[in-house]
């Protein structure tokens, strides 16, 4: 006679088990169905038969555990995949990967675009097929010879073979290296070489244009701060100008009086003639005061050439000079020069050392000189005791120079951008916004720096650091 477990919970639910019609066989591709849990064999217990039929749901829950998570990574796979491959087409660049035996594995559209045949004609053929020479040829044989010696070109030109020739292109070439460190082949990577001439040439010209653009800027600049300081100019020129005239004019007058007393010596005077004419004439003053007048010519003469060269060397276009000179005479010139054009009633108080020996274009320095003591003028226009005091001091291997004034100061936006070009906060028309910032680049040429900032006092600093030129100064 059969044996039978015990009726129970358990065998009820066994049997609802065995009751479950069986669902139709699913396709290949769809999710596995669940197993139908057959009848437990002879002298199985109930109880040790539901455990088995726990774990064979157990086993199928991770069975669908395993088949999602396999569909999410074949999905990412893909997703990777069509990323790839759309980069790759869209490369401008040419691209051929190969195998080790220089098989060609894979092309973009950009390299069958240049050879003129489709990307899947030119996949199976050997790499050295697509060169147009043999020279092109010889360059990529050490990665085939030798994959890992250093000696291997990265960057050469191949000449790839085309329909109109042959095409020179400038690749890289990249080694291919499994997680184990075998050779696996080559990357080539590159770009016509026509292409980057006309890249190159539109680079070229582009910079050109820029370096001309920043000449005229410079030059319009200087031509302003030029223009400032013609009217201080012409008061220095009128002195040593009008002091020569008047010497000149005097020394005129004597040569008369010369050529007079000299006629008559000439001409056989008698001696009691001459002494009379000598007196009469006042010779002997004229001979005492000749060297006084001619002195006082050359010394104006002198001190007008000092500013005509001052205002060449400041007007002249900037051909790299490179100069011994002392900043302190720049200086001194450079602030005489714009207080006297401005007309302004500013008072300037110097502290300055007796000389600052630097290196560099003099011109240069005095035009950021002329637009920081012109700033510090427009800066206090109109304000009462409007002063500007400058002082320098030596710091390690350079000086700093400090213009402070006691106008307004920066604002916020004022200070954030002081050095950009055409920014500026005076009034239209009154400046152009390129005071600063052309300073700052010709500061920068000397190795220097400029920066700005409000006085804990009230009004603006703008500090002037720049390198002593130490074998001048010793």
């Amino acid at each position: 006679m059969t044996r039978r477990p015990p009726a129970g919970p358990a065998s009820a639910d066994a049997r609802r088990r065995r009751a479950t019609p069986a669902a139709p066989a699913p396709a290949a591709s769809a999710t596995p169905a669940p197993p139908v849990a057959p009848r437990p064999p002879e002298g199985v217990g109930e109880e040790a038969w539901i455990d088995v039929i726990r774990k064979m749901d157990e086993v199928y829950n991770e069975l669908l555990q395993y088949e999602v998570a396999l569909e999410e990574k074949n999905a990412a796979l893909e997703e990777s995949h069509q990323f790839i491959f759309g980069v790759v087409a869209s490369m401008s660049d040419v691209l051929v990967v190969c195998d080790r035996h220089g098989v060609v594995l894979e092309v973009n559209r950009a390299l069958a675009a240049l050879v003129g045949r489709p990307e899947g004609e030119l996949k199976g053929r050997p790499l050295a097929g697509l060169f147009a020479d043999e020279a092109s040829r010889s360059k990529l044989d050490t990665y085939f010879r030798n994959p890992r010696s250093g000696a291997a070109p990265q960057d050469c030109e191949i000449a790839f073979a085309t329909a109109q020739g042959a095409s020179p292109v400038a690749v890289n070439c990249t080694t291919r290296i499994s997680p184990a460190g075998r050779f696996m082949g080559i990357v080539l990577t590159g770009r016509p070489v026509g292409e980057l001439r006309r890249a190159y040439e539109s680079l070229r010209q582009a910079h050109e244009d820029l370096k001309l653009a920043q000449s005229q800027l410079v030059h319009s600049e200087k031509m302003a701060s030029l223009g400032r300081l013609v009217a201080g100019v012409a008061h220095e020129l009128n002195n040593p100008i009008s002091f020569v005239l008047g010497n000149v004019h005097a020394l005129t007058r004597y040569v008369d009086r010369l050529t007079r007393y000299l006629a008559a010596l000439h001409a056989g005077a008698a001696p009691a003639e001459a002494d009379a004419l000598r007196r009469e004439l006042r010779i002997d003053a004229i001979v005492a005061d000749m060297a006084p007048l001619i002195e006082g010519t050359l010394e104006g003469a002198e001190r007008t050439r000092d500013i005509v060269g001052g205002l060449r060397r400041f007007s002249a276009a900037d051909r790299g000079e490179d100069a011994a000179f002392d900043l302190v005479e720049v200086l001194e010139r450079s602030v005489h020069w714009v207080a006297k054009a401005s007309g302004s009633p500013i008072t300037v108080d110097s502290d300055l050392p007796a000389s600052l020996p630097v290196r560099g274009s003099p011109g240069q320095l005095q035009q950021v000189i002329v637009n920081l003591v012109q700033n510090a003028i427009d800066a206090t226009e109109g304000r009462p005791g409007a002063r500007l005091a400058i002082g320098a001091k030596t710091v390690g291997r350079g000086t700093e120079i400090a213009f402070r004034d006691n106008g307004p100061g920066f604002s916020e936006e004022g200070l954030a951008r002081a050095f950009e070009p055409f920014f500026t906060t005076k009034a239209p028309g009154k400046g152009t916004g390129l005071g600063l910032s052309i300073s700052f680049g010709l500061v920068e040429r000397h190795g220097g720096s400029l920066a700005v900032a409000n006085a804990p006092g009230g009004g603006a600093v703008v500090t002037l650091r720049l390198p002593l030129d130490l074998r001048a100064a010793g």
